[in-house]
């Protein structure tokens, strides 16, 4: 398909540097550069911390008692 399109100079300079690198045409390293860009666009989803109130106060300095009375919260929950 032929379309003409107006290059940012930079993008022009790219395409240019790339087409002289790998002796190609300029369309070829124009849908070079895109597909480039294309694949960037794929970014994983970010991150964010979900969280609950549970409406417990808890005492986090003995592990082993909070991590219990966590299990035992979940299983009031289940029910």
């Amino acid at each position: 398909m032929r379309t003409t399109v107006r290059l940012d100079p930079e993008v022009a300079a790219e395409a240019e540097r790339l087409r002289r690198e790998l002796h190609i045409g300029l369309g070829e390293a124009v849908n070079k550069l895109a597909r480039a860009g294309l694949v960037q666009k794929q970014r994983p989803a970010r991150f964010q911390q979900r969280t609950a109130a549970v409406g417990l106060k808890v005492d986090v300095t003995n592990i082993a008692d909070t991590l219990e009375l966590l299990d035992q919260y979940d299983a009031e929950e289940a029910r």
